[in-house]
């Protein structure tokens, strides 16, 4: 499919691995230049991820182009139960979805996107979940001229991304002194911080993942995490995300021993700390690891120079400590007017499954946090120290 809008403004769809992974500089340009951007846009993760978990002739990804040069993409792929649906490349492992739009041709990319996807979606509703607020999608679905949905998704927790003292400062004076007890702890203890260069990427993931299933041994813990397909992913996308600085992996040193690691993501403004595990005999020398991780996380996002710093899915109580600010992802559903029968459907088996979800959380308390894992699979890391 290409389709030329006016002689300079072209929009194509790309259904081919090769063509994709050919993409990369272009695509990371484009990344660097569209603000609302998250880490999951990346091409180093989507790439990776399609490597993983893609299915064969299943791709599509719109690319709109001016000129020749990249300045929209929506990276999709095309699934078929429970109906014919466009869905977000990155799959439940992913936090946010977005589109990319140079932020400079920010109307010419969403009008061809919109063009791109309407050709691209003749038979299908295009779903997309996780959607920032503040998201480019959100143009698209504004400027969008067939059927449409908005609904709610899961929840996120965001921090400012400054400095630990800083982040004590929003807090309640008891609960900030008992922070910084903790603080004075992890300090007598001398835990040593180093972050994982980019040709030790593969052992301390393998590291990272070990330490996450000895956590949550016995406690239940996603599957997902302890599947080589995923360790796979990991190992590719951090590679390359941390030679562009676009990712850090970090080891916390006892003793000669590492005790912890943690991944953290990141795009232009927003830094998120997504897979941990630590060794479980740090709880018997009184270590809070959602503190260690925390002002390390905290640090590393300040002195990168990011805005925000997101605790990523999953609204759990402990979060609540560092008077964080709620954000609520959103689900968009688009269709061609044709197809809204199609999209109303869909629409119908989405509220009745989060009814249901919701009468379950309701009549039994205590499997709220089942239902957030289970809904949307996230990867971990400070957004899921109490889930697995």
């Amino acid at each position: 499919m290409t389709v030329d809008l006016d002689g300079r403004l072209t929009v194509t769809l790309c259904r081919d691995l090769g063509e994709f992974t050919g993409l990369s500089g272009e695509w990371d340009a484009l990344h660097r230049r569209c603000s609302t951007a998250t880490p999951f846009q990346s091409h180093a993760w989507l790439h990776s991820w399609w490597l993983s978990y893609g299915a064969p002739g299943r791709l599509r990804v719109v690319l709109a182009r001016r000129n020749g040069r990249l300045i929209g993409a929506a990276p999709l792929m095309l699934v078929h139960r429970p109906l014919p649906l466009l869905v977000p490349m990155g799959g439940a492992i992913s936090d946010f979805f977005d589109i990319l739009v140079d932020d400079e041709e920010a109307k010419g990319a969403v009008m061809a996107l919109e063009r791109g996807l309407e050709r691209a979606a003749v038979h299908t509703v295009i779903d997309l979940r996780e959607v920032r607020p503040d998201a480019s999608a959100q143009l698209l679905y504004e400027n969008w001229s067939g059927a449409r949905s908005r609904l709610t998704d899961s929840t996120c927790m965001e921090l400012p991304a400054e400095p630990i003292g800083a982040l004590l400062s929003r807090m309640p004076g008891s609960r900030a002194q008992r922070a910084r007890s903790k603080l004075r702890k992890l300090d007598a203890l001398r835990i040593e911080c180093r972050p994982a260069p980019e040709h030790r990427v593969a052992d301390a993931v393998d590291t990272l993942v070990r330490l996450h299933e000895r956590q949550w041994r016995g406690r239940g813990i996603n599957p997902e995490h302890l599947r080589p397909r995923f360790s796979a992913h990991l190992v590719r996308a951090t590679r390359r995300m941390v030679r562009d600085g676009e990712a850090s992996l970090t080891e916390f040193v006892l003793d000669g021993d590492v005790v912890a690691a943690d991944l953290s993501l990141r795009s232009a403004h927003l830094a998120g700390a997504y897979l941990y595990g630590a060794d479980p005999g740090l709880r018997d020398k009184k270590v809070d690891v959602s503190v260690m991780l925390l002002r390390e996380a905290a640090q590393q996002a300040a002195d990168t120079g990011r805005s925000v710093l997101s605790l990523l899915r999953g609204s759990e109580q402990y979060k609540n400590t560092w008077e964080p600010v709620p954000v609520v992802n959103q689900r968009l559903l688009l269709a061609r007017s044709a197809l809204e029968p199609l999209l109303r459907l869909r629409e119908s088996q989405v509220v009745a499954r989060d009814r249901a979800a919701e009468a379950v959380k309701n009549r039994f308390p205590a499997a709220r946090d089942w239902h957030s894992r289970l809904s949307s699979l996230p990867a971990g890391g400070l957004s899921a120290i109490g889930r697995r």
